[in-house]
């Protein structure tokens, strides 16, 4: 069966609030699954202000993103890291952890690991 879907991050489906008002997920719904938009501060760190949610020892989630502005650095747990800045995709297998980088937000589409990301 074809279809189109419309969603908009203007009014997502669920919002979930980082620690210390460092930014949130808005999740919109799709017949194929969820797509985040992740909204991280200046000053977020994965360890700082995801870990006591999601109570995991590093992030578990596998992400598939673009980043749309700002940067960030992410360190798997056996020590690789990367920096992405905007217009990069990137990815992430799970086992790591991630900060901005900078003065700027970073925000990141992600259409793989944001479904369960920060959920209590």
């Amino acid at each position: 069966m074809a279809g189109l879907t419309r969603k908009s991050f203007d009014s997502p489906d669920e919002v979930r609030p980082f620690e210390e008002g460092k930014g949130q997920l808005q999740l919109v719904t799709s017949p194929h699954g969820p797509v985040g938009r992740g909204i991280f501060e200046p000053g977020w760190r994965w360890s700082k202000h995801v870990k006591p949610i999601a109570k995991t020892e590093s992030c578990q989630a596998a992400h598939v993103g673009y980043v749309v502005s700002g940067r960030i650095r992410i360190v798997m747990d056996d020590g690789e890291e990367m920096e992405f800045g905007t217009s990069d995709l990137m990815t992430a297998d799970p086992g790591h952890d991630a900060w901005v980088v900078g003065d700027e937000p970073c925000v990141v589409i992600d259409w793989q690991g944001y479904g369960d990301y920060a959920k209590p």
